[in-house]
């Protein structure tokens, strides 16, 4: 009896690339056993030690990104001048919690009756991470790096279309020197996801992923009682305002809910412009997005590439037509595109009613729906209106309306005159239906630590 294999397709062809043969149960408990050994040792490290290797992932990160930057592009479709940078960013977060970590974990002294009282914050064990495609380095070394530098090990199940840009990302930890079992790829399908999250050895697990997945992940870590992190889908709302930078605001708008072929948790998906500027901003908008090139990722001229399945691009195209129907008016000119590998034209709808998927669904895609607002309080409430709640954006010079903003919008994060981004500076996380928990900065490392409390008399 032959052996289940997983096919890779590059989305721009059709073509396959790649096949994989899955981790069986057996594989899978090993890689938990060397996981759980590894930790007993790696805990004890010193920030030193463990500073030293994140610095070395982040060289080799920086010195072999065009290659991992191909497979990535191979894998789901992003130009690759994009998987360029995002790999950049990842040595970005490397280097950052390679000098940071320590200070984010220090000892933390409380005044009490006793002699000395702190909060030490301790590494639990190994943490399992399930991950999406859309940005196949980053999102695991937003977990890894935090992870590691905390004393905590790694284990991976990532999405089953981008396998080649798992096993690459292991390679570069074991490349640093990082001792066998620090950070282990799990080649399994979804449905081994709660065989590992319920064995006693697996500590915690953090999913980036859809609310259908999460939901499931989350019930099955809170009746193990295992902390459980959780990023998922978004439809950002977008304001702008009269006092706004137009110009700039239309740059950011096109960039941000296209960037990634328009596959981006915190892409702007949902417009909402002043009627005293909706006609000058919709123009300039329109006329920007229907000016993206859409070709062959590889090329440095394309702006879009394909989207990364067939059934993502499919979901996207039936989500357009039942917004269209549902009576919001295409108001761009899609391009030509070709009828081999999943192409989707980027375009532009307007005024999607109540009910429809432009204005109640995620749409995971180059696809923009607009809204004519009379004022910043009608703008939020139509925000709020989505079950979603992950990033925000406000275009304005009203101090008074970013007050309001930021005070209102239900959302993780509100930038002003900026696209929503994130930094491993500052927490990342949403409200609602995107989930709950912070990744990144301070909040990222302590986020599966035990935060032990010590009082001596």
């Amino acid at each position: 009896m032959s052996k289940p294999v997983v096919t890779s397709i590059n989305p721009a062809t059709g073509d396959v690339l790649q096949t994989f043969t899955p981790h069986g149960s057996a594989n899978v408990d090993a890689a938990i056993e060397r996981a759980d050994d590894r930790f007993q040792t790696w805990r004890l490290s010193s920030f030193t030690e463990r500073s030293r290797l994140m610095h070395k992932a982040a060289d080799i990160l920086d010195a072999r990104k065009d290659a991992f930057a191909r497979t990535m592009t191979m894998e789901m479709g992003k130009p690759l001048r994009e998987a360029v940078a995002e790999v950049e960013k990842c040595a970005l977060v490397c280097r950052h919690y390679a000098d940071h970590a320590e200070a984010y974990l220090k000892d933390e002294t409380i005044q009490t009756e006793a002699k000395r009282s702190y909060v030490r914050n301790l590494p639990i064990g190994p943490v399992l991470a399930v991950m999406p495609w859309n940005y196949p380095f980053w999102q695991v070394f937003r977990f890894a790096a935090p992870t590691l530098m905390a004393g905590n090990v790694g284990l991976l199940k990532h999405a089953s279309n981008v396998w080649g840009s798992a096993l690459n990302i292991e390679k570069v930890f074991r490349e640093a020197g990082f001792p066998e079992g620090c950070f282990q790829t799990l080649l399994i399908g979804s449905k081994a996801i709660e065989g590992v999250i319920r064995d006693s050895r697996v500590k915690a697990v953090t999913l980036t992923g859809s609310g259908p997945a999460g939901r499931s992940v989350a019930s099955i870590a809170g009746e193990e009682l295992k902390p459980s992190l959780l990023e998922l889908g978004g439809s950002d709302a977008f304001i702008v305002m009269p006092s706004a930078d137009i110009a700039k605001a239309v740059d950011t708008a096109v960039k941000s809910r296209n960037k990634n072929n328009g596959q981006s948790c915190i892409a702007a998906k949902r417009f909402f412009v002043h009627a005293d500027i909706y006609d000058a901003f919709t123009r300039d908008f329109v006329k920007q997005v229907e000016a993206l090139r859409v070709g062959d990722p590889m090329l440095d001229t394309t702006d879009i590439g394909p989207l990364a399945t067939k059934s993502i691009r499919d979901d996207l195209a039936s989500q357009v037509e039942a917004t269209l129907k549902g009576g919001a008016q295409l108001i761009s000119k899609p391009a030509d595109v070709d009828d081999k590998g999943w192409w989707f034209a980027p375009q532009v709808l307007s005024e999607a009613p109540r009910g429809t998927p432009g204005s109640d669904e995620e749409m995971f895609g180059p696809a923009a729906n607009l809204w004519r607002v009379d004022s910043l309080p009608e703008a939020i409430l139509k925000a709020n209106h989505s079950d979603f709640g992950l990033g925000s954006a406000l275009f304005t010079q009203d101090e008074a309306e970013i007050e309001e903003a930021v005070r209102d919008l239900q959302a993780g994060s509100t930038f002003v005159n900026a696209l929503v981004a994130s930094d491993p500076r500052l927490p990342f996380g949403g409200v609602k239906q995107s989930g709950y928990g912070r990744e990144l900065a301070a909040d990222g490392i302590k986020a599966f630590v035990n935060r032990k409390t010590v009082s001596v008399s």
